[in-house]
Parts: C-alpha cells; structure tokens; sequence
C-alpha cells in the first residue's frame, strides 16, 4: 500500500478528530443518559395519571347521543369519559375534539382556575402542593405549542408540570426535570436545536458522514500499525 495514503489518512484524521470530538462526546454521553433512563420515568408515568378510572356507568349518560353528534361536522370518534364529578360524552373530527355534559348533552363549560387545579390534584400520583397555575393562549415547546391551555406547577423534587386543556380540562401531559434532561440530550442527539424533531436534517447527517470517515482514517492507520509491527517483529537481531 502506497505510504501517501497513511500520511494523508494521518492529516485527516487529526483535523477529523478535533471538528467531531466534542458532537461524538455528546452523541455517547446522551446516548447513556437516555439509554440510562426508563421511559416510563420520562414520560411522568410515576407523577402523574394521564386518565383517571371513569367512575361513570352508561346508564349515568342521559344525553342523547344523537343530537350530540348532530352538532358536529363529519364526527369521527365518539368516547365517554368525566370531568372531576361531571360525566361528559367526547366528539372528535379532523378539527378537534369537543366535550358535552353526558348528563344535559349541552357543550362542557371551560372549567374555572379552581377545577382546573382539583383535577391536576386528582392525576397527580405523589405528595406534592401546587406553587403555580397559569392559563396560556399558546403553551411552549414542551407540550407542543398546543394552544388554550392550563400549566400546573408542583413543588416537587422533579418540578412536576401537568398542562390541561382550557376546554374540557382534561390532561394533555405531564413533563417534569426528569423530561427536560432527556429532551437536551435528544436535542444534542439528533442535532436539531430548535424543533427537536427532525431526525434528517442535514447537519446531523453531515456529522454522521464525517464520522463514517473518522473511523475510516483511523482503521487505515490501524493497517499502518499493523504493517509496522509486523515488520520489526521480522528484523533480525543482531
């Protein structure tokens, strides 16, 4: 093998090295944080409930379903389901889902600040008090920019947040400390600092390939050190 061939692996890889070294840290320090991590434990599961037992039976739901269905265009799904002491019918189309009183058949009422709170109580699966509750017309990233919803805070150790719908005040999701260092490591996983959700974005993939070419260099200069010792274990001694 021609010995240009070592020289110039040799150069690439060091300026290889020193371009990729803190992202490929990154990728093997987050990929055993979030490996480390059960997803369960991510998700909140031990924090929160996201549904509650419905402690309805169907004869507790009066409304006519008919003309709740009535009142919806194109209605795809139909589920029954409650509200605190509420059992309320759930109508879903391309456009959302809209909650009806089971028992009157009219559209839920938004539920006040104070409902809001003893149903975030009622999911939550540990001991911990509310420090913060705020309605926002658009929510943050971490719940998905979902809009016209409630944010619960805890006083926790994981700084547990519930967000709920402001109209039906059902739980939309639990996020807590535990999440949030999972969704950075994520982040600097799959190298999209914004959305955090593109997998194929192009500077990951260039990372990935110049990886590839990292280890390429440097297997070619493992065949270098190969060759080496190869020959001075031959040399005869004098």
């Amino acid at each position: 093998m021609d010995k240009r061939i070592f020289k110039h692996a040799r150069k690439f890889h060091k300026w290889l090295g020193y371009l990729l070294a803190l992202q490929i840290f990154a990728w093997l320090l987050g990929g055993l944080i979030m490996s480390a991590i059960p997803l369960e434990k991510v998700h909140g599961k031990h924090l929160a409930a996201r549904q509650l037992n419905n402690p309805f039976k169907q004869a507790d739901y009066l409304a006519s379903v008919d003309n709740i269905v009535a009142q919806i265009t194109q209605p795809r799904q139909i589920s029954y389901s409650h509200f605190l002491t509420i059992p309320t019918i759930i109508v879903s189309n391309s456009n959302g889902e809209y909650s009806f009183n089971g028992v009157t058949g009219r559209p839920l009422v938004a539920p006040s600040k104070a409902q809001i709170i003893a149903n975030a109580q009622a999911h939550l699966l540990i001991n911990a008090q509310v420090i913060d509750v705020i309605k926002l017309a658009k929510g943050t990233r971490e719940v998905g920019f979902k809009e016209n919803i409630w944010q619960v805070n805890f006083d926790d150790t994981f700084n547990t947040t519930l967000y709920l719908s402001a109209d039906s005040g059902q739980v939309i999701t639990v996020r807590s400390t535990i999440w949030r260092i999972f969704d950075f490591f994520w982040m600097l996983h799959i190298m999209d600092y914004e959305q955090r959700e593109d997998f194929n974005n192009p500077l990951l993939i260039s990372f990935a390939a110049s990886s590839v070419l990292f280890c390429l260099t440097g297997f070619i200069l493992l065949l270098q050190n190969i060759r080496f010792r190869k020959r001075t274990s031959r040399r005869p001694s004098s």
